[in-house]
């Protein structure tokens, strides 16, 4: 009797893993894959409260944070604890599903829970990391960690460059921030060891890249040791292929919020709103918030900014001195702006009156981008935003770069005169909106049938099938 395929997706509890996760579930299942999606309670909760679809079940587990890790809370702990419950689940899910006559037959995680290939190896089970970072990223920790280390160290000079095999020059402000030598969370650097030095007890590891060959061909191939598999971009259907309607529950952002932005995005025209969103996590300081504020008012394009409770609560207890938020505040009176604690950002990107994106650079959201025809003023801050900014300005050409000042922050004449290079008539601007459809034609020509990434995940499922690796 022919067993049906069926993976056990484990994914971090966090919005940037579980997006990913979740379109990578529903690309397997549309190949004929069962999978269960695992990830912890606190992330389950905070989903929308709808089914999921035939052949893709959903399960829960508590690392002993049901309600979220608080700001400031031990994440050495949380990591622990993950590991522990999480191994016991998946454990047991191996066993039952095998009782009822489902057994899994591959174990695929998200980057920080590396035992899961733990678990699947006592299980005589296959294991595959799924990447949800660039291909470009993967390649610099390889690096880091196999004999570029001292190279990295010389990034103390901002005017260093860093040459690694396969990939274009580097300076440190287009590193990982872990790897750099000022980075104070030793534990994030020492997660990216563990994972690789896992990967390497594999015999056959297997890393599936949320990126796709043609954006990263050198990247995909620039180590002998991994083999990178392109299957990206993993972004909900409906801003790909248009072949499954959107659904907020397993698509664009999976969490609850407000949907009053679309009447007002509704009347303006088109490509000239400028959208600001800064990511689920960073809080933006006083100072730098009120740059953004002027930089946003003074280009006199209109906006639809992004600032999440924690943020606006910040700004509103040091509001002694309201500049320039004050100007803002009154911009958003006059119809020039909008701001929001939450949007469906595909949503938002996809919408005909966006003509550009401030963003941290997350790879989600620049993948988001990408896909959907809008160019960028990458504004990075840590982890690997400065290497995906690198690759949105200097690689790809999709966008521009603010320049921090000495002090670090970006000011408001920085910001302005980045979105006047983008939003504005001119040679720069056509040529970053003219490269912004190329790369939206080639990332939906990957995931159609027969693109590199569908025929990359259908080799994989293959692979597992035969009992190849």
């Amino acid at each position: 009797m022919v067993v049906q395929p069926h993976f056990v997706l484990l994914t971090y509890p966090a919005q940037g893993h579980i997006n990913p996760s979740l379109q990578f579930a529903k690309g397997l299942k549309r190949i004929g894959v069962l999978v269960t999606l695992v990830t912890s309670l606190s992330a389950g909760r905070r989903m929308s409260k709808t089914s999921f679809p035939d052949g893709l079940s959903f399960v829960t587990f508590s690392d002993g944070y049901d309600d979220g890790l608080k700001p400031g809370g031990d994440m050495e702990h949380l990591a622990s604890e993950l590991k522990r419950r999480g191994s016991q689940t998946l454990n047991e899910l191996i066993v039952d599903s095998a009782k009822e006559g489902k057994p899994v037959t591959c174990v695929v995680y998200t980057m920080l829970l590396h035992w899961a290939a733990d678990v699947a190896r006592a299980q005589h089970l296959p294991s595959a990391l799924l990447w949800i970072q660039p291909a470009t990223v993967f390649d610099i920790y390889y690096y880091y960690f196999n004999g570029y280390g001292d190279s990295f160290n010389n990034c103390k000079d901002t005017s260093y460059v860093i040459e690694l095999p396969g990939l274009l020059p580097l300076t440190s402000r287009d590193l990982p921030s872990f790897t750099l030598p000022s980075n104070t969370y030793t534990a994030a650097i020492h997660a990216f060891q563990e994972q690789l030095e896992h990967l390497s007890q594999e015999t056959n590891p297997k890393v599936l890249v949320n990126s796709f060959d043609a954006l990263e061909l050198g990247p995909m191939n620039a180590t002998e040791k991994f083999k990178l598999i392109g299957i990206g971009p993993l972004i909900p259907s409906a801003f790909l292929d248009g072949k499954d309607p959107l659904d907020r529950s397993f698509g664009g952002d999976l969490f609850r919020g407000s949907e009053d932005y679309t009447e007002w995005l509704d009347s303006k025209t088109k490509s000239s709103v400028v959208y600001v969103s800064f990511g689920s996590f960073l809080v933006l300081s006083k100072r730098q918030l009120e740059e953004v504020a002027r930089g946003l008012v003074d280009s006199g394009f209109p906006f639809l900014w992004i600032i999440r409770d924690e943020q606006d609560k910040n700004a509103e207890e040091e509001d002694e001195e309201v500049g320039h938020l004050s100007a803002c505040r009154a911009a958003i009176l006059e119809g020039q702006g909008m701001v929001v604690p939450w949007c469906c950002q595909v949503e938002v990107l996809s919408h005909p009156s966006t003509g550009c994106f401030v963003s941290h650079c997350g790879w989600n959201s620049t993948l988001e981008s990408l896909v959907s025809e809008v160019p960028v003023v990458a504004f990075p801050h840590w982890s690997d935003q400065g290497t995906n900014a690198k690759l949105v300005a200097d690689v790809w050409k999709t966008g521009v770069r603010v320049v921090a000042n000495e002090e670090g922050i970006v000011e408001g004449d920085e910001i302005k005169r980045c979105l006047d290079l983008v939003m504005s008539p001119g040679k720069k601007g056509e040529e970053i909106r003219k490269n912004a459809g190329k790369w939206k034609d080639l990332a939906r020509d990957a995931v159609r049938e027969g693109g590199s990434s569908d025929k990359n995940l259908r080799a994989f499922v293959r692979e597992v099938d035969d009992g190849c690796f």
